[in-house]
């Protein structure tokens, strides 16, 4: 099970629930590094999320079926609410949140598989690690600087919440562009991720009856090509937040990486 993405989730949260107290109401209205959002409307995001995972709406085939235009759905939707208003939203949902995550890593449900519309399907237990990304990433990239304005730190990025979110993003990573990633890579290629959240993994070209790309732990010994990247910044440039030629070195033919670099969004 994630016991490890659980812990992530959870230690995350709690470093958000710390910076919440501290950030004014002028500083809640500030652009965020998410283009179009504010602070205030990242935490909207969190919080939608939370109350979606505690409270599923019913199935309305009317929403964006693009997952990042439906976000932006959810976050309009709460421009209207007051900044406490807000808060209280993302206080009441997100403990509810975890406990029900916390379950998910039980048997029999924890490998039952979820669809996550727009991203994928993921065995039940895998849902902590999605948070424990989302709110990692939203956090640290787009609310604090220097990518995002609020002037708080946090602690350097332990082992465990680097590689929980890390874990996520290969889950997705096969899934969440289907087709038109999958085009990109006809070569096994080598995504080599050192630092916090180090490892090692090979995205082999579709062989699956999903016709879908697949990602094998460890280098495979036919891959030539290999990019290397810290597991911090993957996950900043992974996301399309800054582009990956700022962070990643390439051995080998750099050719066979570059489209899939070029097309790779985990959203």
């Amino acid at each position: 099970m994630t016991r490890a993405g659980m812990a992530a989730a959870r230690s995350s949260t709690a470093q958000l629930a710390d910076i919440i107290p501290r950030v004014d109401d002028e500083q809640w209205d500030l652009p965020s590094a998410c283009d179009g959002w504010r602070v205030i409307d990242v935490l909207a995001h969190l919080a939608a999320l939370a109350s979606e995972a505690v409270d599923p709406p019913p199935p309305d085939p009317s929403l964006p079926k693009n997952r990042e235009r439906y976000h932006d759905l959810r976050v309009d939707e709460r421009r209207g609410w007051s900044h406490a208003e807000v808060l209280d939203e993302w206080r009441h949902s997100t403990p509810r949140q975890l406990d029900l995550l916390e379950a998910a890593q039980e048997p029999p449900r924890a490998d039952e598989l979820v669809e996550v519309p727009g991203l994928g399907t993921y065995p039940r237990h895998l849902l902590a690690n999605t948070m424990a990304f989302n709110v990692f990433c939203h956090l640290r990239n787009d609310m604090l600087a220097p990518g995002g304005p609020l002037p708080f730190t946090l602690p350097e990025p332990t082992d465990g919440q680097v590689a929980a979110a890390v874990d996520f993003m290969l889950a997705g990573l096969p899934q969440m562009q289907g087709p038109e990633l999958t085009a990109t890579v006809g070569r096994p290629l080598v995504l080599d991720l050192t630092g916090p959240g180090a490892t090692t993994v090979t995205i082999l070209p579709a062989t699956r009856p999903d016709g879908l790309l697949s990602v094998a732990p460890g280098a495979d010994a036919d891959a030539t090509t290999q990019v290397h990247s810290t597991a911090i910044d993957f996950i900043v440039w992974a996301t399309t937040r800054k582009p990956w030629r700022d962070y990643c070195r390439m051995t080998g033919d750099a050719s066979a990486a570059t489209p899939f670099l070029d097309c790779l969004n985990i959203i």
